[in-house]
């Protein structure tokens, strides 16, 4: 745009010259004064008409620049404002407008860049001569594509970082499909991918220490359901991710302890407290249960509790080792008082017994005394040899018998009592079993104490079954249509001195514990309260092979 000292010079020639020559052009032509007088008014028509249409040209041009040269500033303020890179290369790729974070990004502060490619700005800056020669062929790629296109690229920093830019270059073209112009904008996303790759890594770590726990990890929402659970927690419980998932932990809970989880529970929530080594029995999916030690702590986000989280060791075999070893301690000490009191008590008994058996043999008017008296005795004799089993084991002999044999023997030795109590013994024998290794007379003991119990239990009938377990094993079954043992009584079976029955000094099945764990047997009990007893004895076949 030419400058008003032009436009000025350019006026006054054409005035100078418009006047001179029309002048000059009418004197040569020799027109009369009359016409002469109307050519000049013509003439001077026409200047004034030109001279108007060339001053409001002007003017138009002038807005037309000023208005240009306003949106320019707008433009050049606006991405000077920005924190983005941005970048206007025509069709050949020479640079024609940047803006300040472009120029400080490159080091091009102080360079006359409009007009310049990559490649010849390169030589101004040493450190990202590389960087703006790649730019050439990035840009390529751009103007290949021929829509806007999107890229990550990575620029080295002099002081060793690296700044990542999110960049979108935009392919103008002429209407004959020519190169026009390439808009290139590129934004700062070097936070952002930092705090990406700290996320990623996060949830990674949180990924490892939740689904690959060897532990047991839950969430638990405000509304007492499992929002997440780990892997292992599916293993361990039986139960899938639709069966749990999104849907109250009560049922889960066993009864006994669900008053205690609904109270730890609101503490947690509503008091941010943390319970550790929590101990809870859950049921799993097949209906048997554990026991879990829990730790769990209020969930917190922005200061908010929004449910709870925490794991869960199965310490099942750890209570039942810690109760088997209080019954080993009490049946160890127990079978050192047994002993010793059952030796004490064995030689001032035989001489009683040899007493009353002298008075009797003597006297007959109090023979009915003389048999209670020797009835007690002699009951005083078995309750002191079942004390003598509960001593430290002794060295047993084991012999090969047939297990058929025993249970006979020991139906021939009960019969007259299940008679005298309208009892009916069924023995299904079974003669495809494999001899065995026992000790005899400590297993027809056990077979006597089991069945007398179903004999005392009000029973009717009493069956008894063999089978092969498996080829090392023989299960042996006691079944009764009795008065059952309830649940709280179940708990106690085995332990000394615990009885239900009137005389009974509840030794009996403690000998019979003893005796199964002489064999390296199992023994189970499975009753119902007016349903009757069921007995599961498991015995090895070879005492080598024993568990």
């Amino acid at each position: 745009m030419v400058n008003k000292y032009k436009i000025l010079v350019y006026y006054v020639i054409f005035s100078s010259v418009w006047i001179l020559a029309t002048d000059n052009l009418l004197v040569l032509l020799n027109i009369p004064k009359g016409t002469l007088l109307l050519f000049h008014n013509i003439k001077g028509f026409l200047f004034v008409l030109l001279t108007s249409i060339f001053i409001f040209y002007l003017v138009l041009k002038r807005e037309a620049y000023k208005n240009e040269k306003r949106e320019k500033d707008k433009l050049s303020i606006l991405i000077n404002s920005m924190v983005d890179f941005v970048n206007f290369k025509d069709g050949e790729g020479r640079w024609t407008k940047a803006n300040d974070f472009a120029l400080e990004l490159f080091q091009l502060e102080d360079v006359d860049y409009v007009g310049k490619k990559d490649s010849e700005l390169a030589e101004y800056t040493e450190f990202y001569a590389e960087a703006l020669r790649y730019c050439e062929t990035s840009d390529e790629h751009a103007w290949f594509i021929g829509t806007k296109s999107r890229c990550i690229e990575e620029i080295p920093m002099p002081d060793g970082s690296v700044k990542t830019f999110d960049t979108i270059k935009i392919p103008l073209f002429h209407e004959d499909g020519s190169r026009k112009e390439l808009v290139v904008m590129g934004r700062d996303v070097t936070e952002k991918v930092l705090a990406e790759k700290k996320l990623a890594a996060s949830e990674q770590r949180y990924k490892s220490l939740f689904d690959f726990n060897p532990e047991l990890v839950y969430m638990i929402d405000l509304e007492g359901r499992l929002t997440e659970v780990n892997e292992h927690f599916y293993r361990f419980t039986g139960f899938t991710k639709e069966e749990i998932v999104n849907k109250t932990v009560l049922p889960i809970i066993s009864k006994r302890d669900r008053s205690k989880i609904y109270k730890s529970y609101k503490q947690i929530i509503h008091h941010n407290q943390s319970f550790t080594n929590e101990e809870i029995e859950i049921v799993m999916k097949d209906h048997t249960t554990k026991i879990l030690r829990c730790t769990s702590v209020p969930m917190i986000i922005n200061e908010k509790t929004v449910g709870i989280i925490g794991y869960a060791v199965d310490i099942s075999k750890e209570k039942e080792t810690e109760r088997l070893l209080r019954k080993t301690e009490k049946l160890s000490v127990v079978g050192e008082l047994a002993a010793s009191v059952a030796h004490e008590i064995r030689n001032p008994l035989t001489s009683l017994k040899g007493f009353v058996q002298m008075l009797q043999s003597s006297n007959k008017e109090n023979e009915f005394y003389y048999r209670i008296m020797l009835d007690e005795l002699e009951r005083i004799n078995i309750i002191s040899s079942e004390l003598l089993v509960l001593a430290k084991p002794q060295k047993i002999q084991f012999q090969k018998k047939d297990i058929n044999n025993l249970l006979w023997d020991v139906k021939s030795l009960l019969e007259s009592e299940a008679n005298l109590y309208g009892v009916t013994l069924n023995i299904q024998i079974n003669k495809n079993l494999p001899i065995i290794d026992c000790e005899p007379n400590q297993l027809k003991q056990l077979f006597i104490n089991i069945m007398k119990n179903s004999i005392e239990a009000s029973s009717k009938n009493v069956y008894v079954s063999l089978e092969m377990m498996d080829v090392k094993t023989v299960k042996v079954t006691f079944k009764d249509d009795g008065c059952g043992i309830d649940e709280d009584r179940l708990k106690h079976l085995g332990e000394p001195f615990y009885s239900m029955k009137e005389k009974g000094t509840g030794l009996g099945l403690t000998v019979s514990y003893r005796i199964v764990e002489f064999h390296k047997g199992k023994i189970s009990f499975i009753s119902s309260k007016n349903k009757g007893t069921e007995v599961e004895l498991l015995l090895p076949i070879y005492k080598s092979t024993m568990p």
